[in-house]
Formats: structure tokens, sequence, C-alpha cells
């Protein structure tokens, strides 16, 4: 009910109270529904900076989440500009760093921004996927985030997540009908990834595949079978 109201009110207030007060509701919302346990954040200690973290997609809870347990990273999200369009999803983008980009489209201008994130040092989080899964399994990343590292050189750290899709179901017909549930959240932070170079061999678009399918199996083998998806064929555990 007060999140509904903080909506209708928000274009009223300055920005940083609204993000103030949505910060609040979040953290009470996400002790009260999720239990969350956390796995692997000694994998962050040594790791050069700035770091793209690549992640799984499940549910408008995701960034929430990882906002929440990347707390110490000061990541930019880069997330669908449809979230914000939505009254009510944008208290999630006001909450939390992020940057917009449009899904399955040669966004330039979204592309350029994050690009200008991480050469100011600063780490970010992809869902390679572009959308949240519907069914909880993993489908085919997208080959942005290859570009972003070519032209950043930025270090790559997996993460698998599960739960989030029990915390916050999708509703296909109105995100702003999402509703909190009880869900256990589990967060892997995987080992950094090393882009191996091309061989000979190959053309371009068989490297560009071979290594996103790296790059998604490396977040997929954080993950119980059963959120792996297209990538299970591809995991060498």
């Amino acid at each position: 009910m007060f999140i509904r109201m903080l909506t209708k009110i928000s274009e009223y207030l300055p920005r940083e109270i609204v993000r103030h007060i949505a910060n609040l509701i979040i953290d009470k919302l996400l002790n009260k529904y999720a239990s969350i346990n956390v796995d692997g954040y000694e994998n962050l200690k040594d790791v050069t900076r700035p770091i793209i973290f690549i992640c799984n997609h499940l549910s408008n809870a995701d960034g929430l989440v990882l906002n929440k347990v990347l707390s110490n990273e000061n990541v930019t999200f880069v997330s669908g500009v449809k979230l914000s369009n939505n009254s009510y999803t944008n208290l999630g983008n006001i909450a939390i760093n992020t940057t917009s980009i449009i899904p399955n489209s040669p966004d330039r201008v979204g592309l350029e921004r994050t690009i200008k994130l991480l050469n100011e040092r600063k780490n970010i989080l992809i869902f390679p996927e572009g959308t949240r899964s519907r069914n909880g399994s993993m489908s085919e990343g997208k080959k942005g985030v290859l570009l972003i590292k070519k032209l950043t050189n930025a270090s790559i750290i997996p993460i698998g997540l599960s739960g989030t899709e029990k915390l916050l179901p999708i509703n296909e017909d109105d995100m702003a009908k999402e509703n909190f549930q009880h869900a256990i959240v589990n967060v892997k932070i995987g080992k950094p990834i090393k882009i191996q170079d091309k061989d000979v061999s190959e053309t371009k678009k068989e490297y560009e595949t071979r290594m996103l399918n790296i790059l998604m199996a490396s977040v997929a083998v954080l993950l119980p079978k059963e959120y792996r998806g297209v990538y299970s064929g591809v995991l060498k555990e």
C-alpha cells in the first residue's frame, strides 16, 4: 500500500528523498520476505576493478537483492528501459544505481553510457539474457557484454542467482501487480573469467559464440541444475 502511495507522489518530491524512502521500504521487504544466502565473497578480494558482474535473470527483485549483496561494490545495474517507463518499477531504478538500455537493439547511447561508467572505474552488473526467465531456466545470452568487455577491458565476475522467481513472481499482465512472497534466495559469486584469444581457424562469429558460451556457462555452473537451461550441455564441471 505504501509503495503505491509513494509511486503516486514521487514525481512531486526531490529524487534523493524518494530514493531514501524507497530504500527503507525495499530493505524492510527483503528482511521480511527473503532469506538470502551468499557464497563466494572471497572471489572478489583480489579482482582488478572495474568489474562487469554478469548474472542470470529471474525477477524484478534480482537487482534489489544483488544491490544488497554487493553493497560494498557500488554497482550500477544495466536495466531495460521499460522499467523506467513503469512508475511502479521505476522506484527500484530510483532506489539503486541504474543505467538504462534498450534490450535486443543496437542502443548506441545506452552502450556509450555503460562504457563511460566502466572507464570511470565504476562497477556494473548486466543480465546478458536481456529479459527475465519465464520458467526459471537460462536462455541464450546476448553478445553485447562481449563488446563492453572488449572496449573497457574490465574484469568479469559471474553470479548465479536462484529463488528470486519465488520472492517476486512475474505478473505477465502488469508488473505493478507483482507482490513479494516468502522465499529462500541463493546468491553464488564465481571467480573471474579469463577471455581467451581468438583461434586462427575461427571466424569472428565462431569466436564470439564460443566466448559467450564460456561466459554464460560460468554463470550456469553456479546454479542448481534445473536453472541451467540451454547452457546445461556446455558445462565442464
